[in-house]
């Protein structure tokens, strides 16, 4: 009984060394590589413990002089002063239509005709007072060779004359009446052309073919505006409308043209506020070269007249999350605060700006999206 648990005891130790000699063979790489940092959540949502602190290197805030930017979004709209409506002093018929909404059209073009009772009635009162100008003036003639055989007295030649020069005017008037409404004496029927007052872009356009005009109590056939000069109206809120000084200029930039910056001047501060969201139309002035469009959405900076003292760290110090911006400070021993900054332009040597949250001085973990991925594995 002896001999066989001195057997067992002896092929038990043989296991064990023959065991212990092949996990040595077979060790993992792994598992000799040096362990991570422990991250420990504490209470507070926005602290953190790590045990190795050593594996996130500070960094510290440096000064640095900043002139404070405004940037809001906006829109383009036509100059309204430049704005031409297209009439039509005949109320009738739409019969054909030449242009159409966003066409580009010269002064002079023909845009619409249109048939119209109120034509064929002016024409007819002209043809009407040719008909009685001929017949005074005929009566004028005779008059006069009366007058001179004595045949008639003078005040029988002054009743003609007279008769004569009131022909001549309902002459006139019947003609620019015919012109009025955009049609020409030498050309009888129903139809009035109506032509383009000034160049530009039709920006809008109530005629529809076969529809109605009414004469200057409806809607205008067109609008054409001219968009060499365009206004880019924005909302600014009522804390920030220190940043905004009439006469004085904005950048703006083009979400479709990233490159190009224009300098858009502050035409008008609006007096009053929407009360439901708090903010003030402001409006910019800018020539337009040629690429924007009504309609497009712009981003406008504007410009504080002095220079202000702000925190600036690296750029990877600046966490971006949920749409805000934080940055972890030391809070203690092997401990780290996130806090919530409000950060700004990106500068030279890979800084940014930071206007509030930190001041100069202060030490920021210098990569804060290692040190939140660390949090986040735990």
């Amino acid at each position: 009984m002896k001999v066989l648990n001195l057997s067992a005891a002896i092929l038990y130790v043989s296991a064990v060394v023959f065991l212990g000699g092949c996990g040595k063979e077979r060790a993992n790489p792994a598992a000799e590589a040096p362990p991570k940092p422990d991250v420990i959540s504490e209470s507070d949502a926005s602290l953190v413990r790590v045990d190795e602190p050593d594996h996130f290197p500070l960094a510290t805030a440096v000064e640095h002089q900043a002139t404070p930017e405004l940037t809001v979004t906006g829109v383009v709209n036509p100059d309204i002063s430049r704005n031409v409506p297209v009439i039509s002093l005949a109320s009738g018929r739409i019969v054909e239509i030449r242009a159409r909404l966003g066409d580009q059209v010269h002064k002079g073009e023909l845009l619409m005709r249109v048939q119209s009772a109120d034509i064929s009635g002016a024409f007819s009162d002209y043809q009407k007072a040719l008909a009685d100008e001929k017949v005074a003036h005929a009566q004028l003639d005779r008059s006069k060779l009366l007058f001179d055989k004595g045949a008639i007295a003078q005040k029988d030649l002054e009743f003609a004359t007279d008769t004569e020069d009131k022909a001549q005017v309902d002459v006139r008037t019947t003609q620019e009446h015919l012109r009025v409404l955009g049609a020409q004496d030498s050309r009888p029927g129903g139809i009035v052309e109506i032509h383009a007052p000034v160049s530009g872009v039709i920006t809008d356009q109530q005629a529809i073919a076969s529809g109605g005009v009414q004469a200057l109590s409806g809607p205008n056939p067109f609008t054409i505006s001219d968009l060499s000069h365009v206004w880019i109206v924005c909302d600014v809120y009522e804390n920030q409308l220190s940043f905004v000084r009439l006469g004085e200029y904005a950048d703006i930039h083009l979400a479709a043209y990233p490159e190009k910056v224009l300098h858009a001047r502050i035409s008008n501060i609006g007096p009053i506020l929407d009360p439901n969201i708090r903010t003030a139309k402001v409006r910019l002035q800018v020539e337009n070269p040629g690429i924007m469009r009504v309609g497009m959405f712009v981003t406008a900076t504007f410009h504080a007249t002095s220079k202000i003292s702000v925190a600036a760290v690296p750029s990877t110090a600046v966490l971006h999350l949920h749409d805000r911006d934080w940055v972890y400070i030391p809070a203690g021993d092997k401990e780290f605060r996130r806090v919530e900054v409000a950060g700004g332009s990106i500068l030279e040597n890979n800084l940014q700006e930071i206007h509030s949250g930190i001041t100069a001085g202060q030490r920021v973990v210098a990569n804060a999206l290692e040190l939140q991925n660390t949090v986040e594995q735990q």
